[in-house]
């Protein structure tokens, strides 16, 4: 019998993992579910077959870790996160369930190439950069220490945009992803949840209501139905679920007005529900895309909230004990309105008192805060807010007079500061803060890097951690060394298991045992030559896929994020213009031959951002055509960067630029992911990048620029960068040269004011950190000229970054926030 007291089947036998029975499964599964000989097969067939016999032994573990939890009757966490860039899927399941090699046999067998079909499989669209991989990153390694959880996000059907490069501009299209469906995924109709919008708010009609019990009518509802996706931890130990969900209206088409002729309006409200899941972050430069976005954080924290709200009750029957059985952790300030929902749900749905319900609400959630800048703590114009959600609004306004009530009557704020507390911003436009909300509405707040947690407590959050001083603490990022090293750099990863053994596959930490060999001169020969094979096999692609060519000999310095201006792609590109003209003006020079790499999108409405990857483009086509730096600077500008180019570009890279402005960036999760790849990296201590010279020891990391401290200091100073500029001469004659149009001749006043910007302002401190960035870059040059020395640091690299696992994250999350025991 099971928990329910229903008779319980006999489980199936375990799936064996054997290259001949793998083989039969694959042409079994070709003919019977996709209905091809294998004679006819294409590639694609081959690709589903292959992924279902992989699922099938997923399958097996997911059941019987569900099982599992069930039994325990243990705590479970619920990860909610607009963003999960899982990137594919086929070979991280096929290692993870410790099949890799029997798979690449049995194919071998059928006369398939593993690596050919895996290059078919497509990059699940559903994150942009950081946030979403690591969310990732942090549902592998739940599953792989063990912790029952599930992660919540949209199923977004064409997610993030497919980056093209038409004459230099970054044009969107739509990225197809779920094109020819989706093999990894299982929809769960009977799971569905209705989710309303707007109306109205009317006392709630029942003998016992309590005062703050309300009835929200909305005036339009959608249906949210969820699709799993099982997400499998090292050796198959655990495999979690990931719940995205797809908007579906309720009445598909209007048959009255089809039948009378209005055919684009009998289509309006599936129209409009599909537009919630259609794709990730619409510009919100509008007044619409602010509503769409709006919507779609409340559409997946509503279905969320009501899923695990059901669950919980479901299992342990009492709404009460949801913080005994029940961690949700909110991935930033996107599902920050559950804090409202699950009040509404707790208050108006189940009848509890508004101070029972939270107080369950502040034991169950946990906060996680990635940015310091005002400007991504998201708000929304108070209006907008309560046009869409009148229920919730009034919910605000309660908390807020509970929260601003217990300010005042500590008698430690000013009327300044219990206007920074506040859930309302009463400055202009009033705005509901979602930070604040996530913040108050959560026993626990965390930042992702040392320096950033230490931030938050005297920058964005200064006052509400003065109220409440034991709820900020650390987390700093990890990533996971599955996929960012075993999988993603098989070479190294050989090299390394048959220098120190497999301890380091199951203890990240283990690889520590790599540093005896970082004077040896015969392993660092071994792993330069790795390096220089996923060098070439980098050229291959870019050759083949945007005609570039690019020397593997030369020095690989590769930039890949989001593009925005604190993230200074910018400083990088000024550089290569500098150091573009110190080749030509001193030809004598022993240069280092050196290829710039850049990789990112920009979002759609980010003038700036877009306008550098343009000049990125101008300044690549300027240097690569003069024969003068032939073999000493190349510039290339790499289109639609994700996942699966990551895997590609952080394995080759020499140099990884970390470069962003101090103070700015929370954590990174790149930086440690080219560390381990056996980069060194040229930053600034900002982020992670502070916790990483620590560990790998300053020796081994290229350091530069104005602190944060020096940063705030010379913006309260009155930070002059024109003067700067003036003492300058490689800076002074760079920005002169992107700023007259030497790179735009077509158009040479394109980069007037993007240049102008710096003269006037420098937010970003590109002219302050610009020539201490130019030493260090010549720094690098003199390193890599001791090809040994250049080893031996990177050597040491990969053997200290052990410690920025995403499993030793999630184990602290699991001990100070989670209270998982």
């Amino acid at each position: 019998m099971n928990l329910k007291g229903e008779t319980q089947l006999p489980k199936p036998a375990p799936r064996q993992v054997d290259p001949q029975i793998l083989a039969h499964e694959i042409v079994e599964r070709l003919t019977y579910r996709i209905g091809k000989d294998a004679k006819a097969a294409k590639p694609h067939d081959w690709l589903h077959a292959v992924i279902l016999s992989i699922r099938d032994r997923v399958i097996d573990a997911w059941i019987e870790s569900t099982h599992k939890t069930y039994e325990e009757q243990g705590r479970r966490v619920y990860y909610l996160s607009l963003e999960f860039l899982i990137g594919r899927l086929m070979r991280d399941a096929a290692s993870n369930m410790e099949m890799l090699d029997d798979l690449q046999a049995a194919l071998d067998s059928l006369g398939v190439d593993l690596d050919l079909i895996a290059a078919l499989e497509p990059d699940a669209a559903l994150g942009n950069g950081g946030l979403g991989r690591l969310a990732a990153c942090f549902m592998e390694s739940m599953a792989t220490v063990d912790i029952p959880a599930y992660g919540y996000g949209i199923r977004y059907v064409n997610g993030m945009f497919r980056q093209e490069i038409s004459d230099g501009w970054q044009v969107e299209l739509p990225e197809n992803w779920l094109a020819h469906g989706n093999p990894w995924e299982f929809e769960r109709r009977e799971a569905s949840y209705e989710v309303g919008f707007g109306g109205r708010v009317d006392p709630a009609e029942c003998e016992n209501c309590g005062p703050y019990q309300m009835s929200w009518r909305p005036a339009e509802r959608v249906i949210a139905t969820p699709y799993d996706t099982p997400i499998a931890g090292w050796r198959g130990k655990r495999v979690n679920t990931l719940r995205l969900w797809e908007a579906q209206p309720i009445d598909p088409i209007l048959l009255d007005k089809f039948n009378a002729g209005d055919h684009l309006g009998a289509l309006s409200e599936s129209n409009r529900a599909e537009a919630l899941t259609r794709v990730l972050y619409p510009a919100d430069s509008s007044p619409a895309g602010q509503e769409l976005r709006l919507r779609q954080e409340y559409f997946f924290s509503s279905a969320s909230l009501q899923d695990i709200v059901r669950r919980h009750i479901q299992y342990f029957g009492d709404v009460r004990t949801l913080p005994d059985k029940a961690a949700i952790q909110l991935n930033d300030t996107h599902p920050a309105v559950s804090v409202a929902e699950l009040m509404r749900i707790l208050v108006d749905e189940h009848g509890l008192d508004f101070d029972e319900g939270w107080d369950i609400v502040r034991r169950t959630f946990g906060y996680t805060n990635h940015t310091l800048l005002p400007e991504a703590l998201e708000s929304w114009p108070v209006p907008l807010f309560e046009r869409l959600l009148p229920r919730h609004m009034q919910i605000v306004y309660a908390i807020n007079s509970r929260l601003l009530g217990e300010a005042r009557k500590s008698g430690q704020f000013d009327d300044h500061a219990i206007g920074t507390i506040s859930l309302i911003d009463e400055g202009g436009e009033r705005r509901v803060r979602m930070g604040n909300l996530a913040f108050a509405g959560s026993h626990s707040v965390n930042g992702v890097s040392a320096l950033h947690t230490d931030l938050m407590k005297v920058t964005v959050f200064a006052d509400l951690h003065k109220l409440y001083p034991a709820r900020i603490n650390n987390k700093t990022n990890g990533v996971t060394f599955r996929r960012w090293l075993m999988q993603c750099n098989h070479g190294l990863f050989e090299l390394i298991r048959e220098a120190i053994g497999d301890r380091f596959m199951d203890d990240a930490e283990a690889l520590r045992e790599l540093d005896n060999f970082a004077d040896d001169t015969a392993f660092q020969e071994r792993f330069l030559a790795v390096k220089r094979f996923n060098k070439v096999a980098l050229a291959d692609l870019l050759r083949k896929r945007i005609n570039a060519r690019i020397d593997a000999d030369a020095l690989f310095d590769i930039q890949i994020k989001r593009i925005h201006e604190y993230k200074r792609q910018l400083l990088n590109i000024i550089e290569a213009v500098a150091l573009y003209d110190q080749i030509r003006s001193h030809p004598e020079k022993d240069w280092v031959p050196r290829v710039k790499l850049f990789g990112g999108k920009a979002a759609p409405s980010y003038h700036n951002a877009k306008l550098i990857i343009k000049l990125a483009g101008d300044v690549a086509r300027a240097i690569n055509h003069d024969p003068s730096v032939q073999g000493l600077l190349k510039v290339q500008f790499v289109p639609n960067y994700n996942v699966s180019m990551a895997e590609m570009m952080i394995p080759a890279a020499d140099l990884s630029e970390q470069i962003s402005t101090a103070g700015m960036e929370a954590s990174g999760t790149g930086n440690m992911k080219f560390a381990v790849n056996g980069a060194l990296t040229i930053g600034t201590l900002d982020g992670a990048n502070v916790e990483m010279r620590d560990h790998v020891g300053e020796d081994n990391i290229v350091i530069f620029g104005l602190t944060a401290a020096e940063v705030n200091q010379r913006r309260a100073e009155g930070y002059n960068p024109r003067a700067v500029i003036e003492q300058s001469r490689e800076l002074g004659q760079a920005l002169n040269a992107i700023a007259s149009g030497v790179f735009s001749p077509d158009d040479p006043n394109r980069y007037k004011d993007l240049i102008q910007g710096i003269y006037d302002h420098d937010w970003f401190m590109v002219a302050a950190d610009f020539d201490s960035y130019a030493a260090a870059q010549r720094r690098v040059d003199g390193i890599w000229q001791d090809q040994a020395l250049w080893a031996k640091k990177a050597i040491h690299n990969v053997a200290r970054m052990g410690w920025f696992s995403s499993d030793r994250t999630i184990r602290e999350y699991a001990a100070d926030i989670w209270n998982m025991g």
